[in-house]
């Protein structure tokens, strides 16, 4: 976390934790952000090289009060910091935020053999949910039972698993099997990240996934709502999953009619959910869920062989774009599971 400078209002609180990783056999990092007291050390979250980061007091005082939790899931190959502009609205408007770096598809540690095991990243999401829940420095802070979660590209994935969504390996495999860009092309591609060190590894063939943890239920009763924005595996879920799920389903796509991926397009999984919604976010598209970036940024990335458009403008600055998210998501959030915002 870097400071920043010092105008920062005392407003939204931050802290890392260590999560026992049921699924891992090792600690998640867990970032926490909460309503605070004044007190604590200004930094930026989130803010590296590339990316601008969001400001709040780390080890501040936790405000008086209990909130809904709402648990992140971040998208491959990103880290949960960069959820961070989102997360400091959400406490704004009277939530506590949380959520883990998933172990094998987080930035520097991200390889095709590890992405489709959605049944971990789940595991982590009801980690988090479970230690916040037990611990007594929390507990008093938080309504576990009354818990929403919101998730971005294959965390949105994580978000419909544990939301009570299965998955099927078959109906995956068929869609790789002819779609070749997007997750098909990470699991053809012959890359992957290790310690940070770009890697060569074998192309991932779906049908050796375990299709039993693969397709099994990662339902977590605690969850009472959902927000899904790009979600990954859109082409792999079981209808009659989809169509028995009791809670509020807000399905977000960036980008204009006709521009969405297929790989996360959310109309039609909206339609067959009984509580669905569903939005799109015009002149935006996938990258525009990343942080702003900062000053030369993108030719920065183009010099070091980045062929992603993670900094190129999609029509609309970012900072609109995200404004519209933070309204969408909130007001989500706050319909479904209450709140104490501004």
């Amino acid at each position: 976390m870097a400071s920043p400078g010092p105008s920062l209002a005392a407003e939204v609180g931050v802290r890392e934790i260590a999560v026992a990783g049921p699924e891992r056999g090792r600690d998640l990092s867990v970032t926490v952000w909460y309503p605070a007291q004044a007190g604590g050390n200004a930094v930026l979250v989130g803010d590296n090289r590339v990316f601008i980061g969001s400001p709040a007091f780390a080890e501040a005082p936790v405000a008086s009060g209990r909130r809904p939790l709402v648990v992140l899931s971040h998208g491959s190959g990103s880290r949960v910091q960069g959820m961070a502009w989102l997360a400091t609205a959400l406490v704004k408007a009277g939530f506590v935020v949380a959520g883990p770096n998933h172990p094998g598809t987080t930035s520097g540690d991200s390889t095709p053999a590890n992405t489709p095991k959605i049944w971990e990243r789940a595991g982590d999401l009801s980690a988090v949910i479970d230690r916040l829940a037990a611990d007594a420095q929390w507990s008093g802070s938080i309504d576990a039972q009354n818990t929403g979660v919101v998730g971005f590209s294959l965390g949105a994935a994580a978000a419909m698993e544990i939301a009570g969504t299965r998955a099927d390996l078959e109906a995956y495999a068929r869609y790789c099997d002819a779609y070749t860009l997007w997750d098909c092309k990470w699991f053809a591609g012959g890359i992957g990240y290790v310690n940070d060190e770009q890697v060569k590894v074998d192309k991932l063939d779906l049908r050796t996934v375990n299709k039993a943890r693969f397709e099994q239920s990662n339902v977590d009763p605690r969850i009472k709502s959902a927000v899904l924005v790009d979600p990954g595996l859109a082409q792999a879920y079981d209808e009659e999953s989809l169509k028995r799920i009791a809670i509020p389903m807000t399905f977000i796509n960036l980008g204009d009619a006709g521009t969405v991926p297929p790989g996360v397009i959310a109309d039609r999984l909206s339609a067959l959910t009984p509580h669905g919604s569903y939005a799109t976010v015009k002149g935006s598209n996938h990258y525009s869920f990343l942080p702003e970036c900062k000053e030369g940024a993108a030719e920065m990335l183009k010099s070091a062989g980045e062929v992603d458009p993670i900094c190129e403008e999609s029509g609309r600055p970012r900072a609109d774009i995200h404004a519209e998210l933070e309204t969408l998501i909130a007001s989500a959030l706050r319909r479904t599971l209450g709140g104490q915002g501004e």
